[in-house]
This record gives structure tokens, C-alpha cells and sequence, in this order.
């Protein structure tokens, strides 16, 4: 039996409007169910990292020595830069949103389409620039070595600057060939081979007597360990396998559980946020042909932009806990 409401005009169903829990229409409802949701599923993401993080807190790479690139300046340190670019971006795309949403509230059509064009601008940019961002984290700048024990061994110079494989690795002229499934067994194979082989490595610090070792472990000033040349020679000697760049099984930057939650987390976040454009265009397009001036409402802009607003806020705590604690 459903539930009505009577007033002194008409008799109508709890969700026919007769009758608005907190003064929200059911879809507006559904969207803060659905948000509510959503922010317990990021909650527990994050609570997973954070716990990782504090386990594993020694080994843990820093945040200013993974994200140091900026588009067209190549070679230049500037860490973070581009990640508060990319975090204003989204945060300004909130605001063009929340006057789409208010010019919607005025039945003001050419307003709604210049402030949703300019959303779906900045989500376009933001998202465009967390792949260039997923790209240069992919392919690594410096390189490092990971021990037969799974250690990561970076290289510096006697100042603590980071030195890259390219800079003094030996070009021993090896033949290497990858192991795939038509060169062995059907279920054998082995990930892309790296630019240099372990002993390349080996004879190019043997042969540059200035360069040290750091380890990926952080001493109490909150810097790398940097081993003496010694030392040096000594853990290069146990090298099993030469990393460069990141991804789900090593990761040249240091703990390979950053990487695993840094493309999980990062990339559900930009699903979401390719989620929400698609669905910007979407009424984008239905405000292009009038079909809310004809409904006389703009709820469904409203309801996109509760989505579009959660979505930056999200990304708010991502940006916290990734790239500033």
C-alpha cells in the first residue's frame, strides 16, 4: 500500500513531489545516497594507504622527489607545480559549476552553457593532465637497482644529486633477448627489458668513482640513507634486476606499494572524473536544445553538480594524503 499525502487541492504519492524528505526531490535524494556511498568506498581507500604508509613509513618515496615535472620544461626540478595546477584547475571547475547550477536557479539558458562549457573545459585539462602525469611517473626519470633481498639501491653524486643510469652505465654491447611465449613455454614470459642490463651498471660505477649509493630507507631528518663507497660497491654487488619507471609489481621511486595505490586510487578518482564530464556533456547538450527551459527547471543541472562537487573534494583528501602529508 503506498504512502500519500493530502493537501487541501490534490491527493498525490509520497516521491510525486506532494511530499519532499529535507525539501529534495528523489533524484536530488538518490544523488546524496549515492554520494554518501561513494565517499565511504574513497574512505576506505585512503584508510588502506594510510595504514600502508605508516607500516611501511621508512621506505616510503617523497612525494617532492616523485612529482617534480612540469609540461615543456624538461630538466627543470619543480616539485609539485604542476600537481597545485592541476588541483586549481579542478577546484575553479567547481565554481563555474556552482554559477551553472545558480544561473539555472534564474532560468538564464546562456549562462548555464557558457558556465557548464567552461566545467567541462577544466575536467577535460585535469584529466588530460593526470595521464601526462600517470605517463612521466610510468617511465621514471633516474633509475635504480633492486637487490636480490627486493631493496632499491638509488645513485647520487658526492652532493646527495640524484644521478641518472643513462648518465654512467657501461655499453657493454650485451646480446639480451626477452623471453616471450613464442621464444618458450606457453606461460612464460617476462615484462619489456630495461634500457641496461645489471652488469652495464656494475661496470659504470666501478668506472665513476665519485658516485655513491643512497638506499630507499629515510633516516630521522627525513632523507635517504647515502651509503660511503664502500658500502656502495659492497650492496651493488648483491643487484638483481635494474627498475626504471613505476608500475603495479616495482618502482624506482622507492616502497612498490605507493605505485599499486597511486594508480588505484588516482585512477578510480579519474574515472570518476571522466564519469562526471560524460555526464556534463551530456545535459550540456539537453541545455543546447532547451529541453529544461521547456521543463521550466534545472534540477538536473543541480544534481550534476553535487556529483562534480564531491568528485573535487575527493580529490582534495587524494591530494593531501599523496602529495602534501
Amino acid at each position: 500500500m503506498e504512502a500519500t499525502v493530502t493537501t487541501a487541492n490534490s491527493e498525490e504519492k509520497t516521491w510525486g513531489g506532494g511530499n519532499e524528505p529535507m525539501r529534495a526531490s528523489y533524484g536530488k535524494l538518490m544523488m546524496w545516497f549515492f554520494i554518501v556511498s561513494d565517499a565511504l568506498t574513497f574512505s576506505g581507500f585512503l584508510a588502506a594507504y594510510g595504514f600502508s604508509r605508516f607500516k611501511f613509513i621508512e621506505t616510503w618515496p617523497l612525494a617532492d622527489e616523485v612529482f617534480t615535472h612540469f609540461p615543456f620544461m624538461h630538466g627543470v626540478s619543480a616539485p609539485m607545480y604542476y600537481v597545485a595546477l592541476m588541483t586549481f584547475i579542478l577546484i575553479f571547475s567547481s565554481v563555474t559549476m556552482v554559477l551553472a547550477v545558480d544561473a539555472g536557479h534564474q532560468m538564464k539558458k546562456n549562462k548555464v552553457i557558457l558556465y557548464m562549457f567552461l566545467t567541462i573545459i577544466g575536467g577535460l585539462i585535469f584529466v588530460g593532465s593526470q595521464a601526462w602525469e600517470w605517463k612521466n611517473f610510468i617511465k621514471g626519470e633516474y633509475g635504480a637497482i633492486e637487490t636480490k633481498g627486493g631493496s632499491l639501491l638509488q645513485f647520487v653524486d658526492k652532493d646527495g644529486n640524484r644521478v641518472a643510469l643513462a648518465d654512467f652505465a657501461a655499453n657493454l654491447h650485451e646480446e639480451r633477448e626477452q623471453l616471450t611465449p613464442n621464444k618458450a613455454k606457453w606461460f612464460m614470459s617476462e615484462p619489456s627489458l630495461p634500457s641496461y642490463s645489471v652488469v652495464e651498471v656494475q661496470a659504470g660505477f666501478k668506472a665513476h668513482p665519485e658516485l655513491l649509493i643512497r638506499t630507499e630507507v629515510m633516516t630521522a631528518t627525513k632523507q635517504k640513507t647515502i651509503l660511503s663507497r664502500e658500502e656502495s660497491v659492497s650492496r651493488l654487488g648483491q643487484a638483481h634486476y635494474v627498475v626504471e619507471g613505476a608500475n603495479l609489481v616495482r618502482n624506482e621511486y622507492g616502497s612498490k606499494l605507493f605505485a599499486d595505490f597511486f594508480f588505484f586510487i588516482t585512477g578510480f578518482h579519474g574515472f570518476h572524473v571522466i564519469s562526471g564530464i560524460i555526464i556534463n556533456i551530456i545535459i550540456f547538450f539537453n541545455v543546447l536544445i532547451g529541453t529544461y527551459e521547456k521543463r521550466g527547471s534545472y534540477e538536473m543541472v543541480e544534481k550534476v553538480g553535487l556529483y562534480w562537487h564531491f568528485v573535487d573534494l575527493v580529490w582534495v583528501f587524494v591530494f593531501t594524503v599523496f602529495y602534501l602529508v
